[in-house]
């Protein structure tokens, strides 16, 4: 089976933007241009992960920062091991291969996110008080990033996203230790953070691919109740606008050209208390997560931007459905904001490359969070290296449906068809998981779709309940094997499947289906009922006319509090 031929298309849809994008990007009022003073939309991903874990992308959230999670597998294998694990970490889960897909995809520019030991020792290892210990193989690794970006023209922006002591109390998106002093608690991790910033910028000033310098990712730190709130009712924010106006002038003293990025704080979206711009080529980002995607929900950035004058970018994104992505994206691109969404792959479903954990690696996530017993040494050593290997562009499992809903669909409604289907003279099974691409109401119809929890007030709402396969809020689960199969389809939901005929004629169909409690489902006009007792019934249909060339046909649970779904089968009539 191939996918849907709109996949085929996304590669090209913003050839213009891509192919003729002239390096050394600038601030122009308030837009981001080329060199060539075209206007640019940054389209990118993060690649969250690679340089600095998060628990929850490990599935160990529970666990929560990297450091430890790094001792619970010291634990497990041991030091050297460990080390050993990390090595093949990042030497496997961002390659060349990352990069050129992002390209061939339509991305135009990739984040990433540092961790700062990768680059110098924490201020409490240094040998030596006030003096820097630097790590070539961190800087090494960054350079090879940025030649596979410049070979596939894909700017690279260098964010900071675990600066020294962390800069907030959310802390795992920094790796923060809450028993040592913090980012804003510290005058040497400060002057580290300017220290790391000025040799980051003396290396890479003469890069036109490096697209810009995100000075520190989400600061959330309040300032009145240190180590308690994440700032987004500090009405100042004082520190957060010293710091990055003293790592601007660093930059400068070193780099003139390249665009710096501020954040503000409450994970940079709390910018009150900006003092006037100070620097000419500066962008500010904010960051958006599960609230609504509407013009309210963007109206004080926008007004930022025209009252400040200076750009605007939406520096992260992501972690919910298809259709918050492609409403995010269209809402932003509306207003003429380019975007990054967060992140390029980990364990899950819902980004554009999923790692398979597997079953070793599951068995110690287990362990790590009290759920299970502690997997021997070797065991755990050896599920840890098959984590590494399956990090690889070429082991991980693409999502097309993300994609689409990033390129695609703000651009296009229409449905698409998931998997090229032709009928002909021998029989057809269509997946029910294989509904078409597109956005919900189009392509399929749930009660729940994405999670707004932020704008809501409520509990974070899964809109596929299986969190597998597919990103959209039509239900998945999987059996046994792994084969995945539409779970909880209740009344009023329903999918679209495109398919294209030879010729016109009449085909026999039968689904497979199941319900506890029996239900009724539909085929366009044709009803059936699905007996009780939850075991998988193959159950026919009236026969099925169409004609030749494209068709639809539109599954439909007419009556259903718990209907499952597997396939439906097509055989041509005589």
């Amino acid at each position: 089976m191939k996918f849907g031929s709109a996949l085929l298309a996304l590669g090209a849809l913003f050839s213009s933007t891509t192919a003729h994008a002239e390096g050394w990007l600038k601030v122009d009022g308030t837009k981001i241009v080329d060199d060539g003073g075209e206007p640019v939309i940054l389209r990118g991903m993060g690649l969250g992960g690679w340089m600095l874990q998060e628990g929850y992308m490990l599935k160990l959230g529970a666990v929560g920062q990297q450091h430890r999670i790094r001792a619970k597998l010291v634990e497990l294998v041991g030091e050297e091991r460990t080390a050993t694990f990390y090595r093949a970490w990042l030497d496997n889960h961002t390659t060349e291969a990352d990069i050129a897909q992002m390209a061939a995809w339509g991305f135009n520019s990739v984040r990433l996110p540092i961790h700062f030991d990768q680059l110098t020792l924490p201020v409490d290892k240094e040998p030596k008080a006030g003096v820097d210990t630097w790590h070539e193989e961190g800087f090494a690794r960054i350079d090879k990033l940025l030649a596979w970006s410049k070979a596939n023209r894909i700017w690279l922006i260098l964010d900071l996203h675990a600066a020294p002591g962390g800069q907030g109390n959310d802390l795992a998106i920094s790796d923060r230790d809450p028993t040592k002093p913090s980012l804003w608690e510290s005058a040497e991790n400060q002057r580290k953070t300017v220290a790391l910033w000025t040799k980051l910028a003396a290396r890479y000033k003469d890069e036109p691919w490096i697209g810009g310098y995100d000075l520190i990712n989400e600061p959330n730190w309040s300032f009145a109740t240190p180590g308690k709130g994440n700032g987004c009712d500090e009405t100042e924010n004082r520190a957060v606008w010293d710091l990055q106006q003293r790592i601007t002038a660093a930059i400068r003293g070193v780099d003139k050209r390249h665009i710096v990025i501020v954040e503000g704080n409450c994970w940079g979206n709390n910018y009150k208390g900006l003092p006037p711009a100070w620097d000419a080529n500066m962008v500010l980002s904010f960051h958006k997560y599960w609230n609504r995607n509407d013009a309210a929900s963007i109206a004080d950035i926008v007004k930022l931007r025209t009252s400040y004058g200076r750009p605007v970018w939406l520096g992260e994104s992501g972690e919910n459905s298809n259709v918050w992505y492609r409403d995010a994206i269209q809402l932003v691109e509306g207003e003429g904001i380019g975007w990054n969404f967060w992140p390029w792959k980990k364990i899950g479903f819902n980004q554009p490359l999923e790692i398979a954990a597997g079953d070793g690696w599951m068995k110690i996530t287990a362990w790590a969070t009290g759920k299970g017993p502690k997997p021997a040494p070797d065991e755990a050593f050896a599920a840890m290296m098959q984590l590494t290997e399956n990090t690889r562009f070429d082991r991980t499992i693409p999502k097309p449906d993300v994609i689409d809903a990033m390129f695609r669909q703000p651009h296009d409604a229409s449905a698409q068809a998931f998997v090229e289907r032709r009928l002909g003279t021998a029989p057809l099974t269509v997946r029910a998981v294989d509904y078409d691409l597109g956005p919900a109401d189009v392509a399929y119809r749930d009660s729940v779709d994405a999670n707004y929890h932020v704008a809501t007030g409520g509990e974070r709402t899964p809109w596929n309940n299986g969190t597998t396969f597919r990103n959209d809020g039509v239900d998945i689960a999987r059996a046994s094997d792994g084969t995945p199969y539409v779970d909880d389809f209740v009344t009023g939901e329903w999918m679209r499947y495109s398919l294209d005929a030879a010729t016109a004629g009449r085909w026999r169909v039968t689904i497979r289906a199941r319900s506890a409690k029996g239900g009724t489902i539909a085929l366009g006009d044709r009803e059936i009922h699905v007996p009780a007792g939850g075991e998988w019934q193959t159950i026919a249909l009236p026969d099925l006319s169409m004609k030749a060339g494209p068709n639809a046909l539109i599954l439909r649970a007419a009556a259903c509090d718990d209907c499952e779904i597997n396939d439906l089968a097509l055989a041509p009539l005589p």
